[in-house]
């Protein structure tokens, strides 16, 4: 009892003390909007210290909301230096295959962006079928891998680098521009029950 305590009164120290628990970041254009958009990204290590006070239903709602927070710090308004946005830190391109291509409209509108990720799951589940049912309640390198784990890796690199890991028994263990592997995220988030999503080649809004 007495360290649960103690580690709340760091939580709550971290969250109210940390200087930098918002790091300014310059403005950026999105896509061809010519409006500009001021955005902030949590401190890292304000992130991890908040992330250990996360508890979640292992269902598709703590699985989204988990990856929300890894992501944005679950802020529908956060875009990142290299132009990722929303909630769920999604670029231009993904947004225009679900026929979105205004950046600022996507950001003010919380209900578009969980439909989004909801539509992105389900293509993800559709493309990695296959591959689901072929390697799900398998091991590589020592990995369990689960049907959230792939699914939560197809949002961080794609379903074409995912199905290459797997497919390659690991050895193609991609990483995003903040070093941040696909082998990572299938552990992280593995184990949620994604029975919730269908997988369907094109979702529509």
């Amino acid at each position: 009892m007495k360290t649960f305590k103690t580690n709340i009164i760091l939580f709550l120290i971290a969250l109210l003390f940390n200087s930098s628990f918002y790091k300014p970041v310059p403005k950026k254009n999105i896509a061809n909007n010519s409006d500009n958009l001021e955005f902030t990204v949590l401190n890292k290590k304000t992130l991890s210290i908040v992330e250990n006070f996360i508890f979640l239903k292992k269902d598709f709602n703590g699985f989204k909301e988990k990856l929300a927070f890894k992501e944005s710090g679950g802020r529908y308004h956060c875009i990142n230096e290299f132009g990722y946005m929303g909630k769920y830190q999604f670029n231009l391109s993904t947004l225009k295959m679900f026929k979105i291509y205004n950046g600022r409209k996507f950001l003010n509108n919380p209900e578009l962006q969980e439909k989004v990720f909801l539509m992105n799951i389900q293509r993800n589940k559709w493309i990695l079928r296959k591959d689901i049912n072929w390697f799900v309640g398998s091991v590589i390198n020592g990995l369990e891998i689960t049907e959230s784990g792939i699914l939560a890796a197809a949002h961080l690199s794609g379903p074409g680098n995912v199905k290459k890991f797997l497919r390659e028994n690991g050895k193609a263990d991609l990483k995003d521009a903040f070093g941040t592997s696909i082998s990572h995220y299938m552990n992280y988030f593995k184990n949620f029950d994604m029975s919730f999503v269908e997988g369907i080649k094109k979702p529509r809004i």
